[in-house]
């Protein structure tokens, strides 16, 4: 078991000493993260020692003096109904079958008990059990301040994916285990959700680089024991980036010719990021002489005018919206310096932004 992993608690019920120490001795309890907390001869005794114990699982026997295995059926059926139970029992009765079914217990399993059948049953209790307990509906949202420096993550992470930096994802991921170890957020509710989050980026990017299929691609849930620390978790998702991204070079590395369709794609995509003629070169594996002359050749328009055109009919759009500062549209648009931005707009349409702004508004006075 992992450290920090949940131990969960196993109650055993049946009236006859041997047939507990037999399931005592069958169970692969330290494999599947289990304990027995716990022993009753009767259902009574069980029922008494549910709010002592609180265990996770009831392994119990049908029939018993007092309260026999269907009364407690019954009562974890109605009051403990996050209890999974499995029942054992030396009769092979459809009867007794049938109430186990009634309620809701994981299996019904004969004497002498198969130890491999067992074991399957506690597995299959324990996914169950590791589902609700880290499963979607447990998952926390994180701090505002987390937030806020998460989504910076995600934003170069995508850079740095988009650019085949499989080193910088590394430095990145690192980065991201010191702030979670730092920020304190190390329990499975917490990290499930900021792995999902991060396998949704990971699916994006899988399909805008054609990795796979539209229709295929959803997020993975994050397995429960991967929740267990932060290293774990950080490692797991970084894995899958690094897999993904070693598939996306050999793609490129080893295509026969460049597909220039791909590129204009990336382009339209990536285009209000700060790219170059040179970076894209580099991410299609061709020199920036051969990437300017077909694209060129291909589209009549240069790479690097045909980035301008696009920022430029994102930036009239903005533009032509009065609430948006031109300050954040030239932030939008790729350009860091703003005067920059206005000297390639004006020679693009002619006019200023602010220019075109008054126009457009004057239109409607």
């Amino acid at each position: 078991m992992s450290k920090g992993q949940m131990q969960y608690k196993v109650l055993l019920v049946d009236d006859e000493p041997w047939n507990r120490d037999i399931l005592r001795n069958l169970g692969a309890w330290a494999e599947l993260g289990m304990i027995v907390a716990g022993e009753a001869e009767d259902g009574q005794e069980a029922l008494q020692l549910i709010g002592q114990l609180q265990p996770h699982i009831i392994i119990t026997d049908m029939r018993m003096p007092g309260t026999d295995g269907v009364e407690l059926l019954q009562t974890l059926s109605a009051q403990y109904p996050m209890i999974k139970v499995i029942v054992v029992s030396g009769y092979d009765d459809f009867n007794y079958a049938k109430h186990a079914i009634r309620h809701r217990a994981a299996d019904y399993l004969l004497k002498p008990v198969n130890p491999e059948e067992l074991n399957a049953v506690l597995a299959k209790c324990l996914r169950e059990l590791e589902k609700t307990a880290y499963g979607p509906e447990s998952w926390e949202a994180y701090s505002s301040a987390f937030a806020s420096e998460f989504s910076v993550f995600q934003h170069q992470l995508r850079l740095r994916f988009n650019d085949l930096n499989a080193a910088g994802l590394q430095e990145l991921f690192q980065q991201l285990e010191n702030t979670l170890e730092v920020t304190g957020i190390h329990r499975p509710q917490q990290l499930g959700r900021i792995v999902y989050e991060l396998q949704t980026l990971h699916t994006e990017l899988c399909v805008t680089n054609a990795l796979c299929e539209q229709h295929s691609s959803s997020a993975v849930l994050p397995p429960a024991h991967i929740l267990s620390s932060i290293s774990t978790a950080v490692e797991w998702v970084a894995a899958s980036y690094e897999q993904a991204l070693e598939q996306l070079i050999a793609q490129r590395k080893f295509k026969n010719r460049l597909n220039l369709d791909e590129v204009k794609q990336y382009i339209e995509q990536h285009c209000m990021e700060l790219i170059t003629l040179e970076q894209l070169a580099q991410i299609f594996f061709v020199s920036k002489e051969y990437m300017s002359k077909v694209f060129k050749r291909e589209y009549g328009v240069n790479v690097s005018d045909y980035i301008v055109q696009l920022r430029m009919a994102r930036a009239k759009e903005w533009v032509l919206d009065d609430q948006i500062p031109f300050k954040h549209i030239a932030e939008m648009t790729g350009y860091e310096d703003v005067s920059y931005f206005y000297r390639v707009f004006k020679k693009h349409f002619g006019l200023s932004p602010g220019e075109m702004r008054k126009s457009h508004t004057n239109s409607f006075d």
